[in-house]
């Protein structure tokens, strides 16, 4: 009697807990790992038409072709990512030419300023260029054009 008590009281209850933790945790979250939105995208057709089905609710054309839609979704991915890489060579095109244009306008710029010879300026410091030095001295220059402003009329 001991060992019946003990088997329904504890083992059975423990094997029931451990399959049901099996099934509803380890197995769940395998299948969830698996899981994918592509999947899921193929999955929710069949929902909508379980759940008209059930409610024998007509289905709206738009809905159906929305459901059409989801089923043929690889499809509709690779149209749309030819039309993105479409768009996106055109950019690629429009952007190259502009950056040929700015480099034929920069090499046109450079030409002009080197005819006007902006690389061959003067220097700016007077102490660059060797003076002449005058013959005369202090005694022999003209200081008469200066004292001329002061001058008495």
């Amino acid at each position: 009697m001991k060992n019946w008590w003990r088997k329904w009281s504890h083992e059975i209850p423990l094997a029931i807990g451990d399959a049901l933790w099996e099934v509803l945790v380890v197995q769940l979250a395998a299948l969830l790992d698996r899981l994918t939105w592509r999947k899921v995208a193929a999955l929710l057709p069949l929902a909508v038409l379980l759940i008209a089905y059930y409610h024998s609710v007509p289905l709206p054309p738009a809905l159906m072709l929305a459901g059409d839609l989801i089923a043929y979704i690889d499809i509709f991915s690779v149209v749309l990512m030819l039309s993105i890489l479409s768009r996106a060579a055109t950019i690629a095109f429009l952007v190259k030419r502009a950056a040929a244009r700015a480099t034929a306008l920069l090499a046109r710029l450079r030409t002009s300023v080197q005819r006007i010879d902006a690389g061959h300026r003067r220097s700016a410091s007077p102490a660059a260029r060797p003076r002449r030095k005058s013959n005369r001295t202090e005694d022999d220059r003209d200081f008469g054009a200066a004292w001329g402003r002061y001058a008495i009329a």
